[in-house]
């Protein structure tokens, strides 16, 4: 893996997906109720964490590389949740039946970094706990157009742990040509960029699989970024995937 490539689901206690957004602000207890946070531990008792979020009541949604590479692993997901270190009495914590990251994914580049999990059993639809909805084949986003993320990753490039509650950051949709420029493997047929290139506002490490959400939709998967730059990040695009999304969630 290039070393300016920061894999965006280790490195703290609570593993990727625990703690913070860099930039970004607290949200109100359980006002995303489709974010999932997402543990995969292998038969040695290591642990990696990510977010994610809910797309139908026994399916969640997150990136490919959130998947742990032991054979001998098991993964549940964390819905409801605002304190991720709290029981929260909203929390329905779930065994992940079966992990299905795409046959595409390339964990050198990044590239169809989507996985979807099927739930052991139907989450329980209340206030705390929503599914978000996918975009139209037909829906995009634009240059300018403003979006939110939100995650338990850190706040900070130095930080070694943060707060263990919901944050969220908003990002702004950028040019195709600029981020490839930041982006040597950025493209726009299966990726989105987003953030803003004047301030320090994005996802950092445990954000993984969380939404890039736009007008209310998942737009974007988080993906990655790089180790020097805390204004700007990939996401999977979730338009390009509906197809395999679709088929995955109706045969399974």
């Amino acid at each position: 893996m290039p070393p300016v490539l920061i894999l965006l689901t280790l490195l703290l206690p609570l593993g990727a997906g625990a703690d913070e957004i860099i930039g970004g602000h607290k949200v109100k207890p359980h006002s995303r109720p489709y974010m999932a946070f997402v543990e995969s531990v292998d038969i040695q008792g290591n642990k990696r964490y990510c977010g994610g979020f809910l797309v139908q009541d026994n399916f969640v949604l997150t990136a490919a590389h959130c998947r742990n590479s032991s054979l001998h692993s098991s993964m549940t997901v964390t819905l409801g949740a605002n304190n991720i270190e709290a029981k929260e009495d909203t929390q329905q914590i779930i065994p992940v039946a079966k992990a299905i990251p795409h046959p595409d994914y390339n964990d050198t580049v990044f590239s169809s970094d989507i996985m979807l999990l099927k739930l052991g059993r139907k989450a329980k639809r209340n206030k705390a706990v929503k599914p978000l909805k996918l975009p139209e084949p037909s829906d995009q986003v634009k240059p300018g157009d403003v979006c939110h993320v939100a995650g338990w990753g850190k706040t900070s490039i130095n930080a070694t742990e943060g707060s263990s509650r919901l944050r969220e950051v908003q990002l702004i949709i950028q040019e195709d040509k600029k981020c490839k420029k930041r982006f040597p493997h950025y493209t726009n047929t299966t990726e989105i960029c987003a953030g803003d290139w004047k301030k320090k506002k994005t996802f950092y490490e445990g954000d993984s699989g969380g939404p890039l959400v736009c007008d209310n939709k998942a737009h974007g998967v988080v993906a990655y970024t790089k180790n020097w730059t805390i204004s700007s990040g990939v996401f999977t695009k979730v338009v390009y995937f509906l197809p395999w999304i679709s088929s995955n969630m109706k045969h399974l």
